[in-house]
C-alpha cells in the first residue's frame, strides 16, 4: 500500500487545536492593580444644568420651560454670562421617542456643550416611587 493514513494525523492535530483554544485564554491575565479610593467634591445642584424634556415633548432648562427651536440660544446665553456648561445633565421621559432625545441632544451640541450626562434611576430607587 503506497498511500499515507492521514487518519491520526488529523486527530492528533484537533486534539493539540482543542488544547490551545482552552488554555490560550488563561494565558491572557490581567496585572493585579490596588486601585487608590479618592474623595469626589460634591457638586452643589446650583451648579448643575440639567436640561428636561417631559412625556408630552416640553423642554425645561432647570425650572423654566423653554421652546426647542430656542434652546441651543438659550444655553448659548448662559454660557456667554458666565455660567460654566461644561456638563449638562439630560432628563428625558422613558416614553420618548428615540428621535425626539437625539434632536434634543443636538441642539445641545451645538450650544457648545462638552459633555452631555443622561439621567437615571436605578431599579430599586424606581420601585420606591
Amino acid at each position: 500500500m503506497g498511500d499515507i493514513n492521514i487518519t491520526p494525523l488529523v486527530d492528533v492535530v484537533l486534539v493539540l487545536l482543542l488544547v490551545f483554544m482552552v488554555t490560550a485564554p488563561m494565558m491572557s491575565r490581567g496585572i493585579d492593580v490596588s486601585l487608590p479610593v479618592a474623595d469626589q467634591p460634591d457638586t452643589s445642584r446650583e451648579d448643575r444644568i440639567t436640561v428636561t424634556v417631559s412625556a408630552d415633548e416640553r423642554v425645561y432648562v432647570g425650572d423654566r420651560p423653554v421652546n426647542l427651536v430656542r434652546l441651543e440660544d438659550y444655553l448659548r446665553g448662559l454660557r456667554e454670562s458666565g455660567r460654566p456648561m461644561r456638563v449638562v445633565y439630560l432628563s428625558a421621559d422613558e416614553r420618548l421617542r428615540y428621535g425626539k432625545v437625539v434632536e434634543v441632544v443636538d441642539k445641545i451640541k451645538k450650544a457648545g456643550v462638552d459633555v452631555i450626562g443622561f439621567v437615571y434611576v436605578l431599579p430599586e430607587e424606581k420601585s420606591k416611587s
